[in-house]
């Protein structure tokens, strides 16, 4: 047995083992994504950045988690077909997903954002890299990814982020 269906495997088993931690991994897994949506904008409202500021955010924050997934890792699935983990093993599925399994799409989004606001603010980046973290996990307890598909995201989805704070940040300096 791989390091990685091991993985898997200690993160998977908590599944089914009580009714409110399900309920709290399919919130998390599923459901998470919209709040930290509404969290990010709301941040961004509410900070005292200037106007130009909130655009180079802004920008950062939505061209990095599009590109990473729906450009990198669509490609990526394009080429290399990974089958999730619940039609190859025996697992406890908590929700239901489609597609292939490598890299995690969640991963890639929203590592690129939460890193998209790390360079920006390292304090709530902290925080949305947390948010993160514990969404992609609830991934794999859930039974929809391995924790490579996670790791595989996680860095496509920093270094795209990190591509366009240069780039953005460049263009933005010479206007």
């Amino acid at each position: 047995m791989t390091l990685d269906l091991k993985l898997f495997y200690l993160f998977n088993n908590l599944a089914g083992q009580s009714q409110f931690f399900d309920a709290l991994v399919v919130f998390l897994a599923g459901y998470s994504q919209y709040f930290l949506i509404i969290i990010f904008l709301l941040f961004l409202y509410f900070s005292g950045y200037t106007k130009q500021e909130k655009l180079r955010i802004l920008a950062t924050a939505v061209i990095s988690p599009v590109i990473a997934r729906f450009g990198i890792t669509e490609f990526i699935r394009f080429v290399y077909h990974r089958p999730r983990p619940f039609l190859t093993h025996e697992v406890h599925r908590l929700i239901s997903e489609n597609h292939w399994s490598f890299p995690s799409g969640h991963s890639a989004f929203f590592f690129a954002a939460a890193t998209a606001v790390f360079v920006y603010n390292k304090k709530w980046g902290v925080g949305f890299f947390i948010a993160a973290i514990l969404m992609n996990l609830s991934r794999i307890v859930a039974g929809v990814h391995y924790p490579s598909d996670i790791l595989g995201g996680m860095l496509i989805g920093v270094f795209v982020a990190c591509v366009a704070f240069y780039f953005i940040k460049k263009v933005t300096r010479s206007n």
